[in-house]
């Protein structure tokens, strides 16, 4: 056995893992696709919907990648692209869903000074309560 094929060996072990999950990441890459595409419908969704399609289209090339490095020849250089595209896929995510909480509590504190401008709570009278 060379070091070549000793290499190649320990590379898919390594990937072992992820290939096992290779089906589960096709799927959410796939889900992730048709959310983003679903989010296009709406105002908001114009802005960020490119984050889920994006995210998608990466997850969906690691399961390949890491699917080439347990079908093919164990190479070393597929492995680090799918690890690559894991991290990118992580990242994507996280910018997401930060997006998404900043968003929430905007909404929240909108909805919460409505309320209050609602209810005549700044001072001034009630909207149903009479007033002057």
């Amino acid at each position: 056995m060379t070091e070549t094929d000793g290499e190649a060996r320990i590379v898919k072990d390594l990937a072992i893992p992820l290939y096992q999950a290779k089906g589960w990441m096709k799927f959410l890459a796939v889900m992730l696709i048709l959310g983003g595409v679903v989010t296009i419908l709406t105002i908001w969704g114009i802005l960020v919907a490119w984050l889920p399609i994006w995210a998608g289209v990466v997850l969906y090339q690691a399961a390949g990648a890491v699917e080439e490095v347990q079908l093919g020849s164990g190479r070393r250089e597929a492995f680090e692209r799918a690890l690559g595209k894991l991290k990118t896929f992580f990242m994507i995510s996280g910018i997401f869903n930060l997006v998404w909480v900043i968003v929430s509590l905007l909404g929240v504190f909108f909805g919460i000074g409505m309320m209050a401008v609602m209810s005549g709570g700044m001072g001034g009278p009630g909207m149903m309560g009479g007033g002057y």
